[in-house]
């Protein structure tokens, strides 16, 4: 998808992409090793802090971790706020454009699930994304925004 400027026919970019492809877009932002994997863990494994991410088993280096949860800070994804009892930590919390990737990751684990036999994902958990994903994401979706709002995020 292009959108050409009336005065010459040319694609027309107001920042630096290199596409107005929206899946090309998405993919700028979110298409590297981690940046899915970081939104993953914050909305089905309750992360919240640097030490969880930086413990999961995937095994993310502490600077790329530090550059993505900026990146997706930056983006909009996500927010960071002041830990509540530490004040030498922060707390990263899903925003709600970010909240709007848990269809999107309901589906890659539907997708991932089917197509690699081996996996770890519980069986309760992917049966419940089969049968109710959009009562899956609202329910993730509304428990998110409670936890936002009472950041004042």
């Amino acid at each position: 998808m292009q959108v050409k400027t009336e005065a010459h026919g040319v694609p027309s970019r107001k920042d630096n992409r290199r596409s107005d492809c929206p899946i090309a877009n998405a993919l700028d932002l979110l298409g590297d090793r981690w940046s899915l994997l970081i939104v993953r863990d914050l909305t089905f494994r309750g992360f919240r802090e640097f030490g969880q991410f930086l413990a999961a088993d995937e095994g993310i280096s502490t600077n790329i971790l530090a550059e993505r949860l900026e990146r997706l800070c930056c983006a909009g994804l996500l927010v960071r706020t002041n830990h509540p009892s530490d004040g030498k930590k922060y707390r990263y919390l899903l925003t709600e454009k970010g909240m709007d990737l848990i269809p999107v990751l309901i589906q890659l684990a539907l997708w991932g699930a089917k197509y690699t036999p081996d996996h770890a994902a519980p069986e309760a958990v992917l049966r419940q994304m089969r049968a109710e994903p959009e009562r899956l994401a609202a329910g993730l979706r509304a428990a998110l925004l409670v936890e936002l709002r009472q950041a004042g995020a």
